[in-house]
């Protein structure tokens, strides 16, 4: 593992094409802050995340899809032992593209007390998996080591919770605890395309409330063993699974707690072949897939169809609720988006780029697969509420976005690579700072 740090607004020679204020088809109508990128630390496999503990150090903890946590100290020093290894418990990973490996990571509220976090992973499909099935995510709890505040202690870990995976990807896996002290997990529906196909019931997993794929869960891990099920979930003492918070979900990959003004929950849903989407869980419900793509009506006969009519509720007569935010997916020949995968983000809460305050700043992964060329957005609340969030593309990236991170500050970081696999070791950890500074 190596480290560097790079001083200043990073060029050409870094691999970054920098395009600040390029505008896109939702502009905004007021000006914007130039933003650039620090390059903070160098020589990961694939880096899909990155969080501060809430203990004051100034760490930051970089979550590589390859199996590893490692740390970065105040000094921007990777330390040469990781955090965690799990490598030899996650399953074998696909060279040339891969969504399993080590996904999330979440601090306990009171972590600078007790040591605990938790962690999102997957492991080859557990002995009581469907016949076929591809792997099993897990959400396992550790703690700090007794005598070394930077490692964890392997031999702690304490399973949470396991779901089956039928196929290999849309396995989400972000995990945040909310202001209500509860754990949240992001599940992905289960995999392949159109949320159908082995493994997927008739309306699809998102829509099933009888699995945990395509749903955001809820669970209280202080409240019992492995936990306990918050009292206020939509389902309790209803058909369906209790640990469900809000269903309908594709592909959430990233979501993150707004650490500020509201407090909202932000989820970033990967779309399939037209439209990229972000939403606000305000609270339980239905967010659409695979009734709707984005703010569009899908059907899984006609994936590549934009279909403008359909049904406003799901199955059980609720409301579906419509993204803030929502990008055409540039796949098809003639889409003219920002990108193919929506990363999502953070609402900026730092001091660097008072200009950015309050706004959601996110990210997609790349604009195709033969080219690593990912993009930084920006995304404002709009004056009316209801209205969907306009956005600008602010970055222009010559790798592939993994994900983002948030420190202690409420500064903001980005996670590059110039693999689609987890291959090599050109992952890259960028902090997001003025333009020239």
């Amino acid at each position: 593992m190596t480290s560097r740090r790079l001083v200043g607004l990073l060029v050409l020679a870094a691999g970054i094409v920098l395009a600040a204020g390029v505008l896109m088809d939702r502009p905004f109508t007021e000006s914007q802050a130039s933003v650039g990128l620090e390059l903070v630390a160098a020589g990961f496999n694939s880096p899909v995340h990155l969080v501060s503990p809430p203990d004051g150090t100034g760490r930051r903890f970089v979550v590589d899809r390859a199996g590893v946590v490692y740390i970065i100290d105040d000094e921007d020093r990777v330390l040469d032992e990781p955090f965690l290894d799990l490598r030899d418990s996650v399953v074998p990973l696909r060279p040339a593209y891969d969504e399993r490996g080590l996904l999330g990571f979440a601090f306990h509220p009171d972590h600078a007390d007790n040591g605990r976090f938790f962690v999102y992973y997957s492991i080859p499909p557990r002995p009581q998996a469907p016949p076929g099935f591809d792997h099993t995510s897990r959400v396992a709890e550790f703690t700090v080591s007794a005598d070394n505040p930077n490692r964890a202690d392997r031999g702690s870990e304490r399973v949470v919770i396991e779901i089956d995976q039928p196929q290999f990807n849309h396995n989400a896996g972000a995990l945040a605890f909310g202001p209500d002290g509860y754990l949240y997990i992001a599940v992905g529906d289960g995999g392949g395309a159109n949320d159908d196909g082995p493994g997927h019931g008739p309306m699809g997993n998102a829509q099933d409330l009888n699995t945990l794929l395509g749903k955001i869960l809820r669970i209280d891990v202080d409240g019992g063993r492995p936990y306990a099920v918050p009292p206020d979930n939509p389902l309790v003492g209803r058909a369906g699974r209790d640990e469900i918070f809000a269903w309908g979900f594709r592909n959430p990959f990233r979501m993150a707690f707004d650490r500020g003004g509201r407090h909202e929950l932000f989820v970033a849903d990967v779309g399939q072949n037209l439209w990229e989407e972000v939403n606000i869980v305000h609270g339980p419900g239905n967010y659409g897939w695979r009734i709707k793509e984005g703010t569009h009506w899908f059907d899984p006969s006609r994936p590549n169809d934009i279909i403008t009519d359909g049904p406003s509720v799901g199955p059980g007569g609720e409301p579906l609720v419509d993204p803030i935010i929502e990008y055409r997916n540039r796949k098809l020949p003639g889409a003219d988006g920002p990108g193919i995968t929506v990363i999502g983000g953070y609402v900026y809460r730092g001091r660097a780029l008072p200009e950015l305050v309050g706004q959601y700043v996110f990210a997609d992964w790349s604009k195709s697969f033969n080219r690593g060329s990912g993009v930084l957005m920006t995304a404002q609340r709009p004056a009316t509420p209801g209205e969907k969030w306009p956005w600008q593309v602010v970055l222009e990236l010559d790798a592939f976005v993994l994900g983002m991170g948030e420190d202690g500050d409420g500064e903001l970081y980005v996670l590059t690579t110039d693999a689609t696999g987890p291959v090599g070791a050109t992952g890259q950890v960028f902090k997001i700072v003025p333009a020239g500074e």
